[in-house]
């Protein structure tokens, strides 16, 4: 499995941006996606995550201001960002978890947000 994250950048305090998460590979294997955050200075940490029968979890930090979501037609997985603000400066990673007898775990290679006036 591979995982390509993009979409970051830099955006001023109360912007939006969309990451997205294309998976290719043998994608049927996967069962939770999700996108994890590592901030400068800070471990990573967990944003939010999708399930395959489409539940969700999120953060606290970051409930009600981001939604998951996935496209299975085009094995993408989407983190819509919004009311951004400093804090959410971070390189965004993408992590696919698939279970074979144990968890297996895919990431992406990283997309830098920063948030800024």
């Amino acid at each position: 499995v591979q995982l390509q994250a993009s979409g970051g950048g830099l955006v001023q305090p109360g912007g939006s941006l969309r990451l997205p998460c294309v998976a290719s590979g043998s994608t049927f294997n996967i069962d939770i996606m999700g996108w994890y955050r590592q901030a400068p200075g800070e471990q990573r940490e967990v944003v939010a995550q999708i399930n395959s029968d489409g539940s969700t979890l999120y953060a606290e930090s970051v409930k009600g201001r981001f939604t998951i979501s996935r496209d299975n037609a085009k094995n993408t997985v989407y983190l819509q960002m919004n009311s951004l603000s400093p804090e959410d400066t971070a390189v965004y990673y993408c992590k696919g978890s698939a279970w074979q007898s144990r968890w297996f775990a895919y990431w992406g290679q990283g997309t830098l947000v920063t948030v800024s006036s």
